[in-house]
C-alpha cells in the first residue's frame, strides 16, 4: 500500500521552454562558479566583486552567500558534520536550477569537506561546475578576522570552527586557484578578472 509521503509517486515534469533557449534569450551560458575556502580568505569579496564584474559586461548572475543562506534557507541548519553537509546540498540543488535559468550562479562558502563538493559538481549534466579555491593562508586568514570568530574559537568558545578543529579539505582537481602572489594579496578587481577570462575561454560569456 503506497501513501503520498512516498517519492515514488512524484514525476519529473518537462518544461516545454528549455535551458538552450533560456540561454539563448539572456545571451549567456549557465554555470556554477563555486568558491571555496577558509573563513576570511576572500570568498565573499570575490563572489561579489565578480558579481559586479559580469553585470558591466551585461551578463546575469547571481551570488549565493553561505552567511545569508543561514539567515533562510538553512537558518535550520547547525555546523555539525551532518548539518554542513546539508547546507551544501541544498545549496548546490539551488546552484543547479540557477544554472539551468541559463545564470551565472556565484556560490560563496567555506565548503570544507571535498565529498560535499564533488557531490555539488556530480549535479551539474554538462559539467558545468568551476571551483574556485582561495587558497589563502590559515595566519592570513585568523589576522584579518573581521568577524572575531577564529579569536572565538582560539579560546574554546566556538567548536567544529573549520581551520582550528575541524579540517578543510582542499580541492585536489579545481578550474582555478587564486593565492597571493610574493606574500601579497591580489585585489578583489583582479581575482574577478581572473575568473571573468576563464568563463571568457570557456565560452560561458559568448552570444548564444
Amino acid at each position: 500500500m503506497s501513501s503520498l509521503g512516498n517519492s515514488n509517486n512524484i514525476f519529473w515534469q518537462e518544461c516545454p521552454v528549455g535551458k538552450l533557449e533560456r540561454q539563448k534569450l539572456i545571451n549567456q551560458k549557465g554555470c556554477v562558479v563555486w568558491i571555496t575556502g577558509l573563513s576570511g580568505s576572500g570568498k565573499s569579496t570575490l563572489a561579489f566583486a565578480l558579481n559586479r564584474q559580469l553585470y558591466s559586461r551585461g551578463k546575469l548572475s547571481y551570488v549565493l552567500d553561505g552567511d545569508n543562506l543561514r539567515h533562510g534557507l538553512n537558518k535550520d541548519l547547525g555546523f555539525s558534520a551532518e548539518d554542513r553537509t546539508e547546507n551544501i546540498r541544498r545549496v548546490g540543488e539551488v546552484a543547479k536550477l540557477f544554472a539551468d535559468a541559463g545564470m551565472i550562479c556565484i556560490a560563496s562558502l567555506i565548503s570544507p569537506y571535498r565529498k560535499d563538493r564533488d557531490a555539488c559538481r556530480a549535479m551539474l549534466p554538462d559539467s558545468n561546475f568551476i571551483e574556485v579555491f582561495m587558497n589563502t593562508p590559515l595566519s592570513l586568514c585568523e589576522s584579518r578576522d573581521a568577524k572575531g570568530l577564529y579569536k572565538l574559537a582560539r579560546a574554546g568558545k566556538i567548536k567544529g570552527f573549520t581551520g582550528i578543529d575541524d579540517p578543510y579539505e582542499p580541492p585536489l582537481q579545481c578550474e582555478i586557484e587564486l593565492q597571493l602572489i610574493d606574500g601579497i594579496c591580489r585585489t578583489p578587481t583582479a581575482m574577478s578578472e581572473q575568473v571573468v577570462s576563464y568563463l571568457e575561454e570557456k565560452g560561458y560569456l559568448e552570444d548564444q
